[in-house]
């Protein structure tokens, strides 16, 4: 047997990568979302522009493992670019979006930083995307829901986002 069929038979090749399935394909995306929230909401409260922000994310926060072995799910890198770019892009919009779905006593500037961020990464989507607005409803009351398991901003957050759905897209109702 010559040298370089015995290198050939020791090192196998490795496998390729198997395709992700439609259910972690999903999780990837739910993810995504839920990790654009905490960037908006970083961005603001900590005064951080989008690269460094974005930046932290897809290097420390993707993928992670906590000192307790917890396991941060990879996620859509595509869309949590995507989202965190148009959510700044379309910021002032959705805003807008937002005050008229809010009550005319609760002005975007006095909810919660981090329900305004679920609605800026919400709205960037109804205003930017091709995504179905039922399904970013549902996704962003699941984030809600992940933040506030315990209070009533999911409720809150489904109204509000019907509101602005309904406004940027109402082909789709």
């Amino acid at each position: 047997m010559t040298e370089e069929e015995t290198n050939h038979e020791t090192a196998p090749e490795a496998a390729p990568p198997k395709p992700l399935s439609g259910n972690q394909k999903r999780k990837m995306r739910s993810a995504s979302r839920l990790y654009a929230v905490q960037a908006l909401y970083q961005m603001e409260v900590g005064e951080a522009g989008l690269d460094r922000v974005k930046t932290e994310f897809l290097n420390h926060r993707f993928g992670m493992v906590t000192d307790e072995g917890d396991e941060f799910i990879d996620g859509d890198i595509d869309l949590f670019s995507n989202v965190l770019k148009e959510a700044v892009n379309w910021q002032a919009k959705v805003d807008q979006m937002t005050d008229r779905a809010l009550v005319a006593k609760w002005p975007i500037g006095r909810i919660d930083s981090v329900l305004r961020a679920l609605f800026r990464a919400a709205g960037a989507e109804f205003v930017a995307t091709d995504t179905p607005p039922k399904i970013v409803i549902v996704e962003y009351v699941d984030v809600a829901a992940a933040f506030f398991p315990d209070g009533k901003e999911p409720k809150f957050v489904n109204a509000v986002l019907d509101h602005m759905a309904r406004e940027a897209k109402p082909e789709a109702f």
